[in-house]
Parts: structure tokens; C-alpha cells; sequence
């Protein structure tokens, strides 16, 4: 089965037996799996097979090359300031061999089911057709399970919600079919896609697709003029992007409609939603405005346009007409709004988050797109128009869940808001998850690589007040002890390195009263990026007291690939 679905499926703690591979030593291999990993198996114990322990291996992590100082952390704790010091300038590249401590880790072990490839299909049937009901982009993880199992298993797609979902399986697969799920006003940004997919340009103003591709464009709008889903109104609103687009293809229109659609793009009207309502807007008729974008657009484009609407109200009759209309049922985006307004102003200069080709974007607004700022909105607005989100919140949950039980080890995990660049791995968490540290353990952050000289991993202390206190390869000589501990830093590392950070909380915490998060950071010191090495990170849950083996499979709580 493709490495894409076996590992997906593993994160579910499933394995899949193989039935075309000898079934031998499953008893050495449910000993293995218990030894190396603490995987206990609770159903099909009989079809356990010895590629599963590899495939363990490869997803939580085993063939880990030795730190700096092999007996991390005790003989680290034991080296003074200047030892630590000499041996970080001096020894650079030396690998020490210190003898190892006698303990074992007490681990909660991993509960796994050995299936049948029926099973399995079935698994997978249910997850990707949930997957593809999805409005959302789905993570990396989630599309490359859809694309295996579509092209490992012929699974027929019947319905695919997102046109960004839609738009990544006709690149990747070159089947056309998938164009019934797209609008004629997809089309450019499927251009844009594969502007940026195929020839990493981010630009869809300087095109220079080559003609192959230039045709498939050409097929894709020549389906779409003629389907039931050709939105011409919906095109007006990227105008000149289309012009430019049917320029640079040669675009020949073949039916009448599409002569049609090609004036319309090249003429000089522009009948789009957003053109009717900046007419509104420019008039200051509020009312007007709001009326247009709600019955073109939807709410969801009104509560998108708050700050532009609410800073244009003149009086209290403008704020009622926008106002009136703010109900949504969209859960999701009145929880944003609610952050977004009810900390609206305590920033200097606000952030803006956002997902571009699956990727988060950050941006910080600069002082001079500050002072060019035309959206204030007015203070005593802000009160009304948090407490009318919270009204709205309040009837679209109201009565939703009833009865419901929740596993207690789900109590304090978080729901993925932007699944979108959610991290993929295993036991990796959404954003803003909580889990209990047990008493008498410590965590263990690790990150190890190859094909690359040196990455460097770190660890940045925050308090409350936003005051940041560095632990990394340039302060941990006058850190090191009980608290915090760091293997030492690994340079020499092209054929295999690794790094660690022992935090031990009660004491961390007692050390460094202030700090309130702890965030771990990898850097590649090399000339060259994630996507040329292999680099994995995560962490383990130790015993204060540890094995003495710096990486042990059977502890480790979250392992994932950073790309």
C-alpha cells in the first residue's frame, strides 16, 4: 500500500498487513514493537508482520545518530561554565562517548490495530470522502492521502467542496473531470496555481506557461463557457486579470457564448458585485451598499468588510443598516471576528494572518501603511459590535451539541481553526492543545537530520509581557543544569546529526518565574533550506531519572517532518 496511505493510516494507530508478503516471526515482531516503541497490539495480534516495525521506525523515529555529549544530560550537568564553553569553541566537532545511565523510562503504552486491506479500504473510503466535503483547503497530509488513494485505488470522486482541492487534483493528475466542480471564475485561480505549482512564479501578471499548459487553460474555459456554471458576473470581479489571461493563451473563443464571454472580459463595463457596491460606498449610501453585497455576495462578505463599512457610518442610522444584516451561521468566522474586534486597538500595528498555496502568511502592518490607514473604526462602536457577535454566536451554538461525552484525553484538545497548514505526523496537535505533564517527568525536544551540515535548535522563553529570554547554542553554557539542558551543538552533521533540550518544569518554573511559554525552534545554518534535508523534530516525555539513552523510540509523544 503507498507510503502516503499507510502512514496516514498509522497516525489513526492502524496498521495494514500486507497479504502478498510471508507472514514470518509475527511473534518476534509484537516483541519488537513492544521493546522499541511500546506499541502494544490489541486486535489481529496473528497478522503482524516485520515491515511494520520499519514502518514505526520511520514515523516515530529509531536510527537517531548520537548528540554531541552521548550521555546527555547527566554528564552535561556535571561539566562546568568554562569546560562547556572550551569544548563548544575547541571540540567543535567531536563526538563524546560517556557512558550511559542504568534507569528505564516508565512509558503509557501506544494501543494498535493490525487490519485487513478490505478493512483498510474502507478506513480510507470514509476519511477521504469526508475529507473532500470539506469548503476548506485541506492540509498537505490530508490531500496527498486523497491523491494516493485515488490513484492507488481508483476511488471515484462524487464530490468535492473546495475549488482549491479541485484545481491541486487536475495539475496533479491531468484529468479534466474534475473541472465539474469548478465555476467559470475559478479559472484564474487555477492559472495561479499553476503559475506558482509548476514554474514558482507568484506573479499570475507575468505569465510564461509553456504551450501545453497554455492549451489546457484554453479546454478548461472552453468546458466551463459552455457548462451550467459559467458565472460571468462572478468574472467581472477579476476583470483585468482575465483580459490578461485569454491574451496570453491566444484564447480563440469556438460558440457563440464564448464570443460573448470574451467581450464582456475585454469590453469596458464591469457588472461585478463589488463594482455596484464601491458605487454605494462613494455616494455614502450605506443602506445601499449593504443591501448589494448581502443579496450578491452573502453575509460572509459583509462581515469581511466590517472596518470598511463601520468607519464610513456617518450616524446611527448607517451602523443599524449594517448591523441588521450581521447574522451568519458561520461559526467559525464569528469566533475570528470576536478575537479580531474585541482586541481591536491594543496593537499599535496589527498583524494579518492569512493562506496562500497552502502556505500561512504573516504580515506586519509598517508604519507607513499605518498612517495611510482609511478604516478606523470609532471607539464607541467597538462595544456594540462585540456584544452583536456574541448575540449571533449565542443562536448558532444554542442547542447545537445536547448530550454529548468527550473522552477525558480529548478534555483539552484544541479544534483546528486553520487546518489548512496544520502540521502532519504523529501525535502532532492542533494549536492551542493542553496535556497534562505527569508527575516525575520531564520533556525531551529533539530534532535530527541528514544530507544537511547543521541545523540548530533552540528554545525561546517567553513571559507575559512579551520579554523574550534566549537558550541556544550562544547562551547555554550559563544555562545548563537542573532547569533546562542542551546536548551541545552538532555541526559535523551532512551524514546524520541531532539535537536536545531537556526541560525539567517544576524546576524550569522556579528558575525562571517569568517565563510563561517555551517555543522550540529549528534553523538550518547551512546555505540551504528544509526541502533539501531531511529534518525531523518533536519531543519525548522522560523520566526525571531517564534511561541514559538520549533518544528512545518508546517515549517519544510527537514526531513530524519539517519540509
Amino acid at each position: 500500500m503507498n507510503k502516503a496511505l499507510t502512514d496516514y493510516l498509522f497516525t489513526k494507530r492502524v496498521f495494514v498487513y500486507d497479504a502478498a508478503v510471508q507472514n514470518e516471526h509475527p511473534l518476534e515482531t509484537l516483541f519488537s514493537l513492544a521493546k522499541l516503541f511500546d506499541i502494544k497490539i490489541v486486535e489481529g495480534e496473528e497478522l503482524a508482520q516485520v515491515a511494520m516495525i520499519e514502518q514505526a521506525s520511520r514515523s516515530i523515529g529509531r536510527y537517531v545518530h548520537p548528540a554531541f555529549y552521548q550521555g546527555f544530560p547527566e554528564t552535561v550537568k556535571r561539566l562546568t561554565r568554562e569546560e562547556l564553553l572550551f569544548d563548544q569553541l575547541v571540540h567543535y566537532w567531536q563526538t563524546y562517548g560517556f557512558e550511559r545511565l542504568a534507569f528505564r523510562d516508565n512509558c503509557e503504552p501506544k494501543e494498535f490495530r493490525i487490519i485487513q486491506k478490505t478493512e483498510a479500504l474502507k478506513m480510507l473510503n470514509k476519511a477521504v470522502s469526508a475529507f473532500l466535503k470539506s469548503s476548506r483547503p485541506l492540509s498537505e497530509t490530508q490531500y496527498q492521502t486523497v491523491l494516493a488513494h485515488i490513484a492507488e485505488n481508483s476511488y471515484q470522486v462524487t464530490e468535492c467542496c473546495c475549488t482549491v482541492t479541485a484545481i491541486r487534483l487536475i495539475l496533479d493528475t491531468g484529468d479534466l473531470s474534475y473541472a465539474e466542480f469548478l465555476r467559470l471564475s475559478d479559472v484564474i485561480r487555477f492559472v495561479d496555481e499553476l503559475n506558482y505549482r509548476k514554474y514558482e512564479n507568484e506573479n499570475i501578471k507575468k505569465l510564461n506557461l509553456k504551450n501545453a499548459d497554455r492549451k489546457t487553460v484554453e479546454t478548461l474555459i472552453d468546458l466551463l463557457v459552455e457548462s451550467n456554471r459559467a458565472n460571468v458576473t462572478e468574472c467581472f470581479e477579476k476583470k483585468a486579470l482575465w483580459a490578461g489571461v485569454l491574451h496570453h493563451i491566444h484564447y480563440r473563443p469556438k460558440t457563440e457564448k464564448g464570443e460573448k464571454f470574451v467581450a464582456l472580459m475585454r469590453g469596458d463595463e464591469n457588472r461585478s458585485v463589488y463594482s455596484t457596491f464601491e458605487k454605494a460606498m462613494a455616494a455614502y449610501d450605506i443602506d445601499g451598499a449593504v443591501a448589494c453585497l448581502c443579496k450578491g455576495k452573502g453575509t460572509g462578505a459583509l462581515l469581511r468588510r466590517l472596518n470598511y463599512l463601520l468607519s464610513r457610518c456617518k450616524d446611527e442610522k448607517d451602523v443599524v443598516a449594517v448591523l441588521k444584516r450581521l447574522k451568519t451561521g458561520n461559526g467559525i468566522l464569528l469566533i475570528q471576528l470576536l478575537h479580531q474586534y474585541a482586541n481591536y486597538g491594543k496593537e499599535d500595528r496589527r498583524t494579518f494572518l492569512f493562506t496562500k498555496y497552502e502556505r500561512l502568511r504573516k504580515h506586519k502592518e509598517t508604519a507607513d501603511e499605518k498612517a495611510r490607514r482609511k478604516s478606523e473604526i470609532p471607539e464607541q462602536l467597538l462595544p456594540i459590535l462585540v456584544a452583536a457577535i456574541r448575540d449571533n454566536l449565542r443562536d448558532v451554538y444554542k442547542g447545537r451539541l445536547g448530550k454529548v461525552y468527550v473522552d477525558k484525553k480529548m478534555k483539552k484538545m484544541a479544534l483546528p481553526l486553520q487546518e489548512t497548514t496544520s502540521q502532519g505526523g504523529f501525535g502532532v496537535l492542533p494549536k492551542g492543545s493542553r496535556l497534562p505533564l505527569e508527575k516525575g517527568k520531564k520533556i525531551r525536544a529533539f530534532t535530527y537530520w541528514e544530507k544537511v551540515d547543521d541545523i540548530d535548535l533552540s528554545a525561546i522563553g517567553v513571559s507575559e509581557e512579551g520579554e523574550m529570554i534566549e537558550f541556544s547554542w550562544r547562551s547555554m553554557y550559563e544555562n545548563q543544569g537542573d532547569a533546562i539542558a542542551f546536548s551541545g551543538d552538532q555541526t559535523s552533521g551532512f551524514y546524520g546529526g541531532s539535537e536536545f533540550y531537556d526541560v525539567n518544569f517544576g524546576e524550569f518554573k522556579r528558575k525562571y518565574p517569568k517565563v510563561r511559554y517555551l517555543i522550540f525552534c529549528n534553523n538550518v545554518y547551512s546555505c540551504s533550506s528544509f526541502k533539501d534535508c531531511e529534518c525531523r523534530a518533536g519531543y519525548m516525555m522522560r523520566d526525571e531519572m531517564d534511561s541514559g539513552e538520549i533518544f528512545e523510540p518508546k517515549t517519544v509523544k510527537s514526531s513530524f517532518t519539517i519540509d
